[in-house]
C-alpha cells in the first residue's frame, strides 16, 4: 500500500465544534470521533433535562457527525460512554438502543470522576467503519462482522466483538461468570482473571489467538489494585510460543474509574489485530500481516506493556505518564509541565518509528483534576502543526504514581506492516 494515504479531518456545524479537537478523523478504513458532550450545537450550552435527554443529545451529535461524512449510525463499531453516575447506566441504554437499527456496536461504560463542562452527566465517543478508505485507497464494500458467543457474558446493549477490515473491537468485559450472569466472588485477582477469560473466550469463538491483542484498557475501581491486577495479567501474556520468544505484550492503559457497572472492581476491553480481514478482503494467513511492537529508550518503558504496537494502518500507543525516561520519576512542576512531559514521551515514541505528532488520529486524556483542562490545552496545542486529532478528556479519581495527567494515543500508519504494505 502507498505511504501517501491521506488523513481526513472534518467538522460539521451540526455538532459542537471545539478549538482543541477535530470532530472526526478518518484514516484508511476507520474513522475516530471525538467525545461528544450533551451540548446543543446552536447554543453551545448543555441541554436541559435529565440523563436521558443528555444521552440523546450526545448521540444526536455523533449522528450529525456520522451523517456529515455520508455514513449511518450502524457504521459505528465501538462506543465509549463516560457517566457521572454509574446508576444512570440503565437509563442511558434505554436511549442508546433507539439509535441503532440493525445491530449494536461494542461498548465500554464507566463512571468518570468528572466531565468537561459543569452539568454534564454523560459523554460519549465512537469509532466508525470507513469502507471507502481515504485517498488514494479505492472504495470497497467491506463487511462488518458482529458476533457473540455463549462462552462469555452477553449484553442487551452491545455486541461482544465487531470486526471490520483488519481490526476487531471487543466490548468491555466485566468479571461475570457467563453461566450464572453474576460477578464472580473473590477480590480483584479473581475478577481480573474472569475479565481476561471472557476476552479469551470471545477471541477463541472467532478463531483469533489471544496474542493478537494490540491494545488493552484496564479500568480499576481502586488504582491501588494495580499490582494485584498485574500478577494475574502476566499469567495471560504472552500466550503463545511465538509471543514468548518475542516477549510480546500489548500496548496498555490503566484508568481509574469512579465506579463500574455491577459494582465490579475491574473491567477490561481490547483492540485486536485481524489479519484475515473482513469480506471481500482476501483471507490471509493469520500471521500474514505482522504485528510490529517497538520500544525506545527515549520514553519510559515497562515490562507489562509495549510503548507502541503497529498493525496494518494503525499504531497504538500505551498510556504515557509524565515520567522523565532517564530517571523514571515524575517530572517536577504543575500540570503544564506534566502535560508537556506526557506529550514529549508520545512524540519520542512516534519519532522512534519514523512518525510525527500530526500522524495521531485520536488522543485520550485522563486528568486528576478536570479544572486543569485549560492549562492542559495551552500546552497541548503546541505539539501539533496540522489539524488536531479527535480527542476524549475526562476526570479520574487517581492516576498511577500520583500523576496529574495520563495520555494515550492512536496514530495512523500509512506504510502498513508487512506484508500488507
Amino acid at each position: 500500500m502507498s505511504g501517501n494515504i491521506v488523513k481526513l479531518s472534518r467538522n460539521t456545524e451540526n455538532a459542537p465544534q471545539n478549538s482543541v479537537s477535530t470532530q472526526t478523523v478518518a484514516f484508511s478504513h476507520y474513522n475516530n470521533i471525538s467525545a461528544q458532550l450533551p451540548v446543543d450545537p446552536k447554543s453551545g450550552t448543555i441541554v436541559p433535562g435529565d440523563i436521558k435527554e443528555q444521552t440523546r443529545q450526545c448521540l444526536n451529535n455523533i449522528k450529525a457527525i456520522v451523517e456529515s461524512v455520508d455514513h449511518a449510525m450502524d457504521d459505528v463499531i465501538k462506543i465509549n460512554i463516560f457517566l457521572k453516575n454509574i446508576s444512570d447506566v440503565d437509563a442511558v441504554n434505554e436511549v442508546y438502543t433507539e439509535f441503532f437499527q440493525s445491530y449494536l456496536p461494542t461498548q465500554t461504560t464507566v463512571a468518570a470522576a468528572a466531565l468537561p463542562m459543569d452539568g454534564a452527566l454523560v459523554q460519549i465517543d465512537a469509532v466508525m467503519s470507513n469502507g471507502e478508505g481515504t485517498p488514494p485507497q479505492e472504495p470497497c464494500d467491506l463487511i462488518k462482522v458482529a458476533k457473540n458467543t455463549e462462552n462469555a457474558p452477553r449484553s442487551s446493549s452491545s455486541t461482544q466483538t465487531v470486526a471490520f477490515s483488519h481490526y476487531n473491537n471487543i466490548s468491555a468485559q466485566l468479571p461475570i461468570d457467563p453461566k450464572s450472569g453474576e460477578v464472580v466472588t473473590g477480590g480483584v485477582k479473581s475478577q481480573t482473571e474472569q475479565c481476561l477469560k471472557n476476552i479469551k473466550s470471545i477471541l477463541e469463538s472467532i478463531d483469533v489467538p489471544f496474542d493478537d491483542i494490540v491494545k488493552i484498557n484496564i479500568f480499576l475501581k481502586n488504582i491501588s489494585d494495580t499490582e494485584a491486577v498485574n500478577e494475574v495479567y502476566t499469567t495471560f501474556f504472552p500466550d503463545s510460543a511465538i509471543a514468548r520468544t518475542a516477549a510480546y505484550v500489548p500496548a496498555r492503559t490503566i484508568i481509574s474509574a469512579s465506579a463500574l457497572p455491577m459494582d465490579a472492581l475491574v473491567q477490561i476491553d481490547a483492540v485486536v489485530s485481524h489479519g484475515d480481514g473482513t469480506p471481500p478482503q482476501a483471507v490471509e494467513d493469520r500471521h500474514g500481516i505482522v504485528i510490529r511492537a517497538n520500544n525506545t529508550k527515549d520514553a519510559p518503558s515497562s515490562s507489562l506493556s509495549t510503548q507502541t504496537v503497529a498493525f496494518s494502518h494503525y499504531n497504538h500507543i500505551s498510556g504515557q505518564l509524565p515520567l522523565d525516561p532517564k530517571t523514571g520519576k515524575l517530572v517536577a512542576g504543575s500540570v503544564k509541565e506534566q502535560t508537556g512531559q506526557c506529550l514529549k514521551n508520545i512524540k519520542a515514541i512516534l519519532e522512534s518509528v519514523d512518525h510525527v505528532m500530526d500522524d495521531i488520529v485520536k488522543i485520550n486524556i485522563q486528568l486528576g483534576n478536570i479544572a486543569d483542562i485549560d492549562a492542559v490545552n495551552e500546552v497541548y496545542t503546541t505539539f501539533f502543526k496540522s489539524d488536531l486529532p479527535a480527542r476524549t478528556t475526562f476526570g479520574v479519581a487517581a492516576i498511577p504514581m500520583d500523576a496529574l495527567i495520563q495520555i494515550d494515543a492512536v496514530a495512523s500508519n500509512a506504510e502498513g506492516t508487512p506484508p500488507g504494505l
